[in-house]
């Protein structure tokens, strides 16, 4: 009895000691993707809080990370790959609003979790991606204890809302032609290639439009040497902007 109790001790003790290691090993990576991707977040002490309780969660390209209605459990932090951040319209028509690559945050989701709103949004990984999840609450609570987080925060709405005033004036003042141009190179750009693996289809789903005017308008692009068109991709030969 004796020899099997200090047998379980020293498992209990062993894996104590590696669970304790572990999360040693997960903080110090969470402190270096911080310190490598946001440098923004200059301040020590916050750094250690955020890599104490962020989380890392991997999402393959076009799996949906949150959907209309749902709710917001966590701030996401882009490490790598991009974010397509996409708004239904009442009629259930989407238009597509921007991308989030890395080194950016979702303002949105600070809109949700700090208003315990549901999602507005639906934000899909457009290639593989990685990002760092806060927990909401310490999101709501650093803004007050950080002046770093706060302008963080606030640069995070500044940009995102820029986009979106930018995506209006696409809508609204733009021709289609321009509009197909503009959504080309920013996703060439979110996905660090000039090959990108969209069909007419779904091209036609995020900008809104049928897929007939965008087949025709790639095809005139296609024939000015602006892009090459393959089966299932385009491939940019210039910048189109």
């Amino acid at each position: 009895m004796k020899l099997c109790s200090y047998i379980v001790v020293f498992l209990e003790y062993f894996i104590i000691r590696a669970t304790k290691r572990d999360m040693d090993n997960t903080v110090e990576q969470n402190k270096n993707l911080i310190k490598k991707h946001f440098p923004q977040i200059n301040d020590q002490q916050l750094v250690e809080e955020i890599a104490a309780v962020a989380v890392e969660y991997k999402f393959k390209e076009g799996q949906v990370i949150v959907d209309y209605g749902d709710n917001i459990r966590m701030v996401p932090l882009v490490i790598s790959g991009s974010i397509k951040v996409m708004r239904e319209g009442e009629d259930g028509r989407e238009l597509f609003l921007y991308y989030l690559n890395g080194g950016e945050a979702c303002a949105t989701s600070f809109t949700c979790c700090m208003t315990s709103k549901k999602s507005y949004m639906k934000t899909i990984a457009e290639d593989d991606t990685r990002v760092l999840g806060l927990p909401i609450k310490k999101v709501d609570d650093w803004i007050s204890e950080y002046r770093v987080w706060k302008n963080f925060v606030m640069q995070a709405y500044d940009a995102r809302i820029l986009e979106m005033v930018e995506t209006i004036d696409s809508v609204v003042f733009m021709k289609m032609d321009e509009r197909l141009l503009k959504y080309l190179e920013e996703t060439a750009q979110a996905l660090k290639s000039n090959i990108i693996p969209h069909t007419h289809q779904r091209i036609a789903q995020d900008l809104n439009a049928s897929r007939e005017s965008i087949s025709r308008l790639l095809k005139q692009f296609e024939r000015k040497e602006l892009i090459k068109l393959g089966r299932n991709k385009i491939e940019l030969i210039n910048s189109l902007l």
